[in-house]
């Protein structure tokens, strides 16, 4: 055997090794519901933590174009956009420049979660000495960082426009 096939051998091999790989890690849970023919089940944390209508309206249209993808294939999706430090702005009920396309979206999606930092929000109302209101839309969890850890460990995947 020569040099030239030993390496077309090792070749070979090493470009199988991924894909092997890839095939032994995917998780169990996965690979039943493939095998039983059931439809993926997608979810996504959607993370905003800038107060600048661009990055809010992609945020919002990013969600938009997520569900209509997966309502094309028939594939349920969680979507949940997640506001914290000057992010917050785009859940405030006094401010925010995104207020009503976050009302169409939950119009259109009503299972879209809108959660709000109670870290950022008290702080905001010491630094404004008032009462921050926040959308009706979106619920104040403790903590915005901290939500989208849970999030993770529940195996949304992570958008951060």
């Amino acid at each position: 055997m020569n040099r030239r096939n030993i390496f077309t051998i090792l070749g070979a091999v090493f470009a199988a090794v991924p894909v092997a790989v890839k095939a032994a890690a995917a998780p169990v849970a996965v690979k039943a519901a493939a095998a039983a023919g059931e439809k993926k089940r997608h979810r996504v944390a959607i993370h905003v933590d800038q107060n600048d209508p661009t990055v809010m309206n992609l945020a919002i249209n990013n969600s938009m174009n997520i569900y209509e993808y997966y309502q094309q294939r028939g594939e349920p999706v969680q979507i949940e956009i997640v506001a914290n430090s000057q992010g917050l702005n785009m859940f405030r009920d006094d401010t925010s420049p995104v207020k009503d396309k976050i009302a169409e979206l939950r119009a259109k999606i009503p299972g879209t979660t809108f959660s709000a930092c109670g870290n950022t929000k008290g702080s905001m109302e010491k630094s404004e000495g008032k009462p921050i209101p926040i959308l009706s839309q979106a619920r104040v969890v403790p903590s915005g960082a901290v939500r989208l850890i849970e999030l993770q460990e529940q195996h949304f995947s992570y958008v951060k426009p």
